[in-house]
């Protein structure tokens, strides 16, 4: 019987051994160690042995092996467990080392590059860059800009108004402004003629976000004030503008129109090399009105004013389909350029 018991625990030590899972250390916990096992059916036959001696001996050759296979057991379940472990955190980690390699820089976005291009480009034809806040006065935004009290561009479904009181105004008289036009009077009131700037920056708007339109968008406009300024200039500098950003095949045009801070107005196209003519923003000859409001005597100088929205110039040199995707921070989108 010895070498029953013998055999048997070391055929259950080498199975033990391959266990490699919770549910297999327990099947083997079950076939080795529970009282349907081999050594539970060899204790059995104890009785049939004729000897006390050898049934002493053989009972504590059983009771040995039974504790060799316990101890089997829980060292291959404790083992099985810190596996399992080990595992479930490989499969959950992450991984917060520090990269040390070459780092993948970013760009500027679209709109970015857009807004240093066009400053380049008119740098380039003899504009210097004007700046202004974006919380302005309800007279810079308006008044000055021959938009008076009861003009319809001044009613709240157009514009953003702030909650603040100026130290010498009233309520309801400070706005987000909405559009960089602003900036043409306080540098009239800053400098000296000849002018000549342009003045990108963001604007806002209460406009319900769709494929065209953002409640918060970009503009430039520019400005130039000297003698004799005619809508001639005008539009040499819109065609030179167009030639220099989108490139020898595109042309430009004026269209009569109105706006408020300027006399005569023009709508100015572009023309693509298909044919096709494209709206790209206002312009015009600044209004007596607006020269005066910037301290400039319209009898001695004149100038020429326009603008446009350099989200647009982006969508339209692109040929993204939907404002909304600039400023979805998808990098799918923002990569592409």
């Amino acid at each position: 019987m010895i070498s029953d018991i013998t055999t048997a625990r070391d055929a259950a030590l080498a199975d033990i051994a391959q266990a490699d899972s919770p549910d297999a250390v327990a099947a083997m916990t079950t076939r080795y160690a529970g009282k349907k096992g081999e050594l539970a059916g060899l204790k059995k036959q104890l009785g049939s042995l004729e000897s006390i001696d050898a049934k002493k001996e053989a009972g504590a050759a059983i009771n040995a092996a039974m504790a060799a296979i316990d101890a089997a057991l829980e060292r291959r379940r404790t083992a099985v467990a810190a596996d399992a472990i080990r595992i479930q955190v490989e499969a959950e980690r992450i991984d917060l080392t520090e990269y040390l390699g070459k780092p993948k820089r970013g760009h500027a976005h679209l709109v970015t590059q857009a807004w240093e291009r066009l400053e380049d480009v008119f740098v380039g034809l003899g504009f210097r860059v004007a700046e202004g806040p974006e919380v302005e006065t309800d007279w810079h935004n308006f008044e000055a800009l021959n938009m008076p009290i009861g003009h319809p561009a001044r009613g709240e479904w157009d514009t953003l108004f702030v909650d603040h009181v100026p130290p010498e105004g009233e309520a309801g008289t400070t706005v987000l402004r909405t559009h960089t036009s602003p900036v043409q009077i306080r540098t009239m009131l800053d400098e000296e003629p000849p002018i000549r700037i342009i003045a990108p920056g963001r604007v806002f708007r209460r406009d319900t976000p769709d494929a065209t339109h953002m409640p918060v968008f970009h503009q430039i406009e520019g400005l130039v004030i000297d003698r004799d300024i005619s809508m001639a200039d005008l539009a040499g500098t819109i065609d030179a503008f167009t030639k220099a950003f989108f490139g020898k095949g595109w042309n430009s045009r004026l269209r009569p129109s109105y706006f408020p801070f300027t006399e005569p107005s023009a709508e100015f196209d572009i023309q693509r090399p298909d044919g096709s003519w494209i709206e790209l923003g206002g312009s015009g000859m600044v209004h007596p009105n607006v020269l005066r409001a910037g301290g400039v005597d319209p009898e001695e100088w004149s100038g020429f004013a326009f603008g446009f929205g350099i989200d647009r110039m982006a969508i339209m040199r692109h040929g993204v389909a939907d404002i909304r995707e600039m400023f979805s921070d998808d990098l799918r989108f923002v990569e592409q350029f």
